[in-house]
């Protein structure tokens, strides 16, 4: 009777240990999804800010003249900045 409970006791310990193993394993793994989860964001934030540049500019070119537009985006951008500054001083 003693030798059966230290058998379900062992069996018991060897069970859990198996179990902890796994949640550490799947734990770690969480840990390296939730990163990459966070990189994949950040890619699609910058993706999404780079296909908004795109669009103005075409916005602002009739004709395809990127270099043009692109200047003219530089400007209106620094003229917002300077807003930007004479407000918040």
């Amino acid at each position: 009777m003693i030798d059966d409970l230290r058998k379900d006791i062992e069996r018991l310990i060897s069970l859990y240990e198996t179990e902890k193993r796994r949640g550490d394993e799947l734990a770690a793994k969480l840990v390296v999804k939730e990163s990459e989860s966070a990189k994949y964001k950040q890619q699609i934030t910058e993706l999404t800010k780079q296909i908004d540049r795109y669009k103005l500019a075409g916005a602002f070119t009739a004709e395809g003249d990127k270099t043009a537009a692109k200047e003219r985006i530089d400007k209106l951008i620094r003229e917002i900045d300077k807003c930007i500054r004479l407000i918040t001083n």
